[in-house]
């Protein structure tokens, strides 16, 4: 690069930057860890004098680059922070660590065509709004593509040639055999026989999974069963040595097998057979549940819709652990419904919207005070890292990391709320103006509503039996409206 060009992409002193690092989990031909990437390019931020703070610290590890599908949630927020203006510098070991596919330089300077956005690499530097140089990264990463586009096209290859000549393909353990999946735990393969016998006997997987935790039976990861562990189970084309390439069988495999292949091919039929009976039972009208993410169960979990066929019901969401987080506690929906109806009614009656702003935000002091104070805690941690050498930037990125989980909570606990879903709805005749919204089916308007008045309608259990509903088991927990 000449230094008429270099001279083009000024750089101010104490001017706010980003860095970026990405590890792959495949062998890239630069596996230069994330470590000392970003030590690098704390380096080149020191010499060009820009400053960054700790959240415009990004990390994708073991991330792909070049597959098409796959998240990179460091890189999802830098564009976010670089779209809203926060950062005019982004600083990285390499370009190929920051974008290895076309369509991610586009995205890139798409962002930076009104920001002036600097790419600043150990070796040079590139000025994102200069033709010139977004000629030269569009070649650079072209020629990236390329190269992993041959990457995944060998992997591939290499994959199939294992698959066809049976050799086992393992992530995760499989339950019933060693790591490598090449020999049978002959303690683990009793259970996995039992639970296909009983499957077959006509146990459904909720039963099967309820036993084997009632027994502390351990699945391969060391946790409790659920319905869902057993349906995988029962699905797995492992224990019967049925060697599977792209959804495909391709052979049989050469490790041994837990379960004789008819059993296996029965219990798939089986499966079958009872998906299509539920599939028909459920071609009924769809209902709309309007109190979704406002219900909510006493143990503090959210309760979903769910229908049992002849009643609608909100069923808390742990309803299917077989731990000891298990919770069982539903209500009916409809009278829970007319109920909050009638409240959220009497609530619009009353409401006077004319001195509101067009976006009300409500946040709870609680929480301004402990963001404040973990912003404080974030600080530290930088001093921390950039002053005492022991401290790695592994032990920097583990501290920091609840504490951003912790504030990032809280903001989405924020109340943000439009008063425009409140427009010909709250005063005196709101009674009326809720009864248009029902004929109309405008569930998404009112469950809006619900959402704008209300924080929680709890549901705790019954304080009575007998026929009725029981309104003094629901507390509804209103949002701030002043």
């Amino acid at each position: 690069m000449s230094r008429s060009k270099l001279a083009k992409a000024t750089v101010t002193p104490g001017e706010p930057a980003a860095i970026y690092c990405r590890i792959s989990h495949a062998k890239d031909e630069d596996q230069t860890g994330v470590d000392r990437q970003e030590r690098v390019c704390r380096d080149i931020a020191e010499r060009l004098q820009l400053r960054v703070e700790s959240t415009h610290v990004y990390v994708d590890n073991n991330r792909s680059a070049w597959q098409r599908n796959r998240k990179r949630p460091g890189w999802e927020e830098m564009l976010k922070a670089m779209g809203e203006g926060e950062i005019r510098h982004v600083i990285v070991y390499h370009p190929d660590r920051l974008m290895r596919q076309p369509k991610d330089l586009e995205e890139l300077l798409s962002i930076a065509d009104d920001k002036r956005v600097l790419l600043h690499g150990e070796a040079n530097r590139r000025d994102l709004s200069d033709p010139d140089d977004r000629f030269i990264l569009r070649i650079e990463v072209a020629h990236a593509c390329r190269s992993s586009d041959d990457t995944s096209r060998r992997l591939k290859d290499a994959l199939k040639d294992k698959a066809r000549e049976g050799t086992p393909h393992v992530g995760n353990r499989p339950y019933g055999y060693t790591s490598n999946g090449r020999a049978i735990v002959e303690e683990e393969a009793e259970i996995v026989r039992e639970v296909f016998r009983r499957y077959l006997d006509g146990e459904s997987p909720m039963s099967i999974a309820q036993d084997l935790t009632a027994r502390a039976v351990p699945t391969s990861k060391g946790k409790t069963w659920n319905p869902e562990n057993v349906r995988h189970l029962l699905s797995s084309n492992f224990v019967a040595r049925v060697r599977i390439h792209q959804g495909e069988e391709v052979g049989v495999g050469t490790w041994p097998a837990i379960i004789d292949r008819g059993q296996w091919d029965e219990v798939q039929r089986l499966r079958e057979y009872r998906a299509k009976q539920h599939r028909d039972t459920q071609k009924r009208p769809a209902r709309n549940y309007i109190l979704r993410g406002v219900a909510t169960c006493a143990c503090g979990t959210r309760m979903a819709g769910t229908n049992s066929g002849r009643y609608a019901y909100y069923r808390c969401t742990r309803a299917d652990d077989t731990g000891q987080q298990k919770c069982n506690r539903s209500v009916s929906a409809g009278p829970l419904e007319d109920f909050v109806r009638d409240v959220a009614i009497k609530v619009l009656t009353k409401l006077d919207t004319s001195g509101y702003e067009p976006a009300t935000t409500t946040r709870p002091e609680a929480d301004v005070i402990a963001d404040e104070k973990d912003r404080e805690k974030l600080r530290e941690l930088k001093e921390l890292w950039l002053n005492d050498e022991d401290f790695t930037t592994a032990d920097f990125q583990a501290m920091r990391t609840p504490i951003v989980k912790r504030m990032k909570e809280r903001q989405r606990k924020t109340v943000r709320r439009p008063v425009v879903v409140l427009e010909g709805i709250a005063g005196p005749e709101a009674a009326a103006n809720w009864e248009k919204l029902e004929k109309a089916e405008d569930h998404a308007r009112m469950n809006a509503i619900y959402r704008f008045l209300f924080a929680a309608v709890i549901v705790r259990p019954p304080t009575r039996r007998g026929r009725g509903f029981d309104t003094d088991r629901v507390e509804i927990e209103p949002n701030p409206l002043d």
